[in-house]
């Protein structure tokens, strides 16, 4: 029997909110070193999604390192001028 879920039923706020965004960036540069690059898509839209709701005081707190890989793959691999996955079918 496969382990249950846990329900989140309050919305991540503050340092919580902070630790819960890096370790999704850090997913994503996993992924992206496995070479599991929809996976990699996931999580780094996952994180985008929590570090634009992050303050600018909060944004801070996001390591560096982790700010300019989020940033870096964004706009070079994942940017609206690229091809989405799964069109280039021959």
């Amino acid at each position: 029997m496969p382990a249950k879920k846990k329900s989140h039923d309050k919305p991540l706020v503050g340092a919580a909110l902070v630790k819960e965004t890096c370790r999704r960036i850090r997913a994503a540069r996993s992924y992206w070193d496995a070479h599991k690059n929809a996976a990699c898509r996931g999580e780094r839209a996952k994180a985008m999604a929590l570090y634009e709701s992050l303050d600018d005081s909060q944004r801070e707190q996001v390591p560096q390192v982790l700010r300019v890989w989020l940033r870096y793959r964004s706009e070079k691999y994942f940017g609206d001028d690229r091809t989405p996955p799964g069109g280039g079918k021959r």
